[in-house]
């Protein structure tokens, strides 16, 4: 179940050179935390943050590698479904 948090009130504070707002609650409510990346979207007077979609590739694994297996997942997407059965 998530609480929904509405109507916030923070001071912005000086971090280092910059300007910063705590939020520590909210962003547990999206499931960000500390290390995460966000992505940050003005939208005219709002500022809008969700959790990073990007996913680093392990140490070998190449794009093409990549690729190359999404068009094998979807050229056997049958066979492998029934395989899951077995």
């Amino acid at each position: 179940m998530s609480v929904v948090m509405n109507g916030m009130e923070r001071k912005v504070t000086k971090i280092g050179n910059s300007l910063g707002v705590t939020m520590t609650d909210a962003l547990k409510q999206l499931g960000i935390n500390n290390g995460d990346t966000v992505k940050v979207d003005v939208r005219g007077d709002e500022i809008v943050i969700k959790k990073s979609q990007y996913v680093t590739l392990p140490k070998g694994i190449s794009l093409d590698f990549l690729d190359t297996l999404h068009d094998v997942m979807n050229e056997y997407d049958e066979t492998l479904k029934g395989l899951k059965d077995r």
